[in-house]
């Protein structure tokens, strides 16, 4: 080995993506400055809006989140990244609930995810 390659280090990373939904949050009645940070525009009164979040391995299947979001509820599509997995949705509080509960029933028994609960603050 020659002098250059023993002084570096050399790191590996991976991901290995398991069927899962990881995070499926409502945030009920966000701060108006939320939507803005976050680049979202409601279409709601804000005292009676929400935002959700949810992150799904492999990432890919965010897209089939929001496919399920818009169908089965009024809820806006905010974000959808079909590398990271993430999908964002805004609208009233029981569409974008609506949206979650359609979404985790959908991946837990007819894909056989492993999904987490909703929360809610």
């Amino acid at each position: 080995m020659d002098f250059e390659m023993k002084d570096k280090m050399r790191i590996v990373q991976e991901l290995v993506p398991g069927r899962q939904i990881t995070l499926l949050h409502i945030i009920a009645n966000p701060d108006p400055m939320l939507y803005q940070k976050l680049g979202l525009d409601p279409k709601l009164d804000y005292s009676h809006a929400a935002i959700g979040i949810l992150t799904v391995s492999p990432a890919e299947t965010a897209v089939i989140t929001a496919d399920i979001a818009m169908k089965t509820s009024g809820a806006d599509l905010g974000f959808v990244d079909r590398f990271s997995g993430t999908l964002i949705i805004t609208g009233k509080v029981a569409e974008v609930e609506s949206a979650f509960n359609a979404i985790a029933e959908y991946f837990k028994n007819t894909l056989k995810f492993t999904v987490c609960d909703v929360t809610r603050t």
